[in-house]
C-alpha cells in the first residue's frame, strides 16, 4: 500500500503503480474522460499531482512514440510525463486498443512517475473543490513522508518545460513567420501552425527577440506552468511587442502574460479549470464553445487597461476565458483551441491570428 497525504494532514490510501518512489507536487483534479496520454504530458501540468475523476483509467493504454512528418511526437504533447504523480480510482492494467504499445503503469514506470489506485477520487475531489488546491505528497509503503512540501509554484516551472536553443519549423517554406515563446508549449499547437504553412520559430521562454537574428511577421505565447507573474523578462518582451503594435496571439498561460505585459494583474484560482469540457461564451457573438482546459490562474478584468476587453468568458464561473484590443491586433484565450485531447470548436482561432498577421 501507499499514500496521499495532504498539507493539512489528511491521508488517502491506496494501491501503488508505476514507478515506485515518493512524490510531492501541488494536488488537482480533472473532470475529462479520456485524453491521459496526452494529459500527462502537457506541460502545463509540470509540478502537479493530477487527480482523474473519470473512475477507470488505462483501459486503452498507451501508444507509440511515432512522429509526424515535422519530426513531432504524434500521440503526445512533450517528450516526458509532466505531472509529479497520478491519482485514479480503478487502474486497468490490461488494455484494449489498436494503437496501444504499452500500458499506463509501464510508461509511467520508464519515466519515474509513481501512481495511487483505489483511492475515493469522488471525496478526494469534494475536498479540492471545498478547500481549493492543496500541496500533498505520495508516499509509498515503509517511507517516512517529508516533515515539509515543497510548494512548486515558488520554482520556475516554465525554465524547466521551455527549450534551452530555438528550433525552426519549415524553415523558408512558410507564407508567414511566427516566432513563439515557449513557456511549455504543446506539440499539437506547433502541428497547427505548420499545417497552416507557417515558419514557425519556436523560442525559449526569455529569449530577446529584439536581438534575434529572425525575422517574424506574428508573435505567439505558449500555454505552461506556474505563476504568470514570475515571468518578468517574458513580460517585457511581451510589452514591446504591444508597443510596436506586432500581431500577438496568446493561449492559456499566453493569455495571463499578455494581460500583465499591457497593464493588468492576475490571481490563483481556487481550483482551476482541468476538463476537456468547459463551456465558454463569446460575448459579442453569443456562441458557445466546449473547451479544453489546463490552468490554475486567470486574468482580474478589473485591472484591464483602457482599449482592452473581455472577449470570452466562462460559463460556469464567469472567469475570463479570451481578451482582445479593440483595436489593435491582439488577442489571446485561456482555454486550448488546439485540443487534444478535447473539442475542437476553437481551432479556428489559429485562421483568425493569421488573417491578422
Amino acid at each position: 500500500m501507499a499514500r496521499l497525504i495532504l498539507k493539512d494532514g489528511t491521508s488517502f490510501e491506496g494501491k501503488p503503480f508505476g514507478a515506485n518512489t515518493d512524490s510531492q507536487g501541488e494536488v488537482v483534479f480533472s473532470t475529462g474522460m479520456v485524453g491521459y496520454p496526452e494529459s500527462l504530458t502537457d506541460p502545463s501540468y509540470r509540478g502537479q499531482i493530477l487527480v482523474l475523476t473519470y473512475p477507470m483509467i488505462g483501459n486503452y493504454g498507451v501508444p507509440d512514440d511515432s512522429k509526424d512528418k515535422w519530426n513531432i511526437k504524434k500521440f503526445f504533447e512533450s517528450g516526458e510525463i509532466q505531472i509529479r504523480g497520478l491519482i485514479v480510482s480503478e487502474y486497468c492494467e490490461e488494455y484494449h486498443h489498436w494503437n496501444a504499445r504499452r500500458s499506463l503503469g509501464d510508461w509511467m514506470k520508464k519515466h519515474n512517475i509513481p501512481g495511487l489506485y483505489g483511492i475515493d477520487t469522488r471525496a478526494l475531489t469534494q475536498k479540492l473543490r471545498e478547500h481549493g488546491v492543496m500541496l500533498g505528497q505520495m508516499v509509498q509503503d515503509g517511507h517516512t513522508p517529508a516533515s515539509e512540501i515543497r510548494d512548486p509554484n515558488t520554482e520556475n516551472l516554465v525554465a524547466q518545460v521551455s527549450i534551452k536553443k530555438p528550433i525552426v519549423y519549415n524553415a523558408g517554406r512558410g507564407k508567414k513567420r511566427i516566432i513563439a515563446f515557449d513557456t511549455g508549449i504543446k506539440n499539437n499547437i506547433i502541428r497547427s501552425f505548420l499545417e497552416r504553412d507557417t515558419t514557425f520559430i519556436r523560442v525559449p521562454w526569455n529569449y530577446d527577440i529584439w536581438k534575434s537574428k529572425y525575422e517574424f511577421d506574428g508573435i505567439f505565447i505558449s500555454n505552461g506552468p506556474g505563476d504568470p507573474a514570475t515571468l518578468k523578462e517574458t513580460h517585457k518582451i511581451v510589452r514591446q511587442a504591444l508597443e510596436k503594435k506586432i500581431p500577438v496571439f496568446g493561449i492559456c498561460l499566453g493569455i495571463q502574460i499578455m494581460a500583465i505585459a499591457a497593464g493588468a494583474k492576475t490571481y490563483k484560482l481556487k481550483y482551476g479549470h482541468r476538463a476537456q469540457n468547459q463551456p465558454v461564451m463569446d460575448l459579442k457573438t453569443k456562441h458557445c464553445y466546449l473547451t479544453s482546459q489546463n490552468h490554475g490562474f486567470a486574468v482580474n478584468e478589473k485591472t484591464l487597461p483602457a482599449g482592452w476587453e473581455v472577449w470570452m468568458r466562462n460559463i460556469n464561473d464567469n472567469t475570463v476565458e479570451g481578451i482582445r484590443h479593440k483595436k489593435l491586433p491582439f488577442m489571446a484565450v485561456q482555454f486550448h483551441p488546439e485540443a487534444t485531447p478535447g473539442p475542437v470548436d476553437t481551432d479556428f482561432l489559429f485562421d483568425k491570428f493569421l488573417k491578422m498577421v
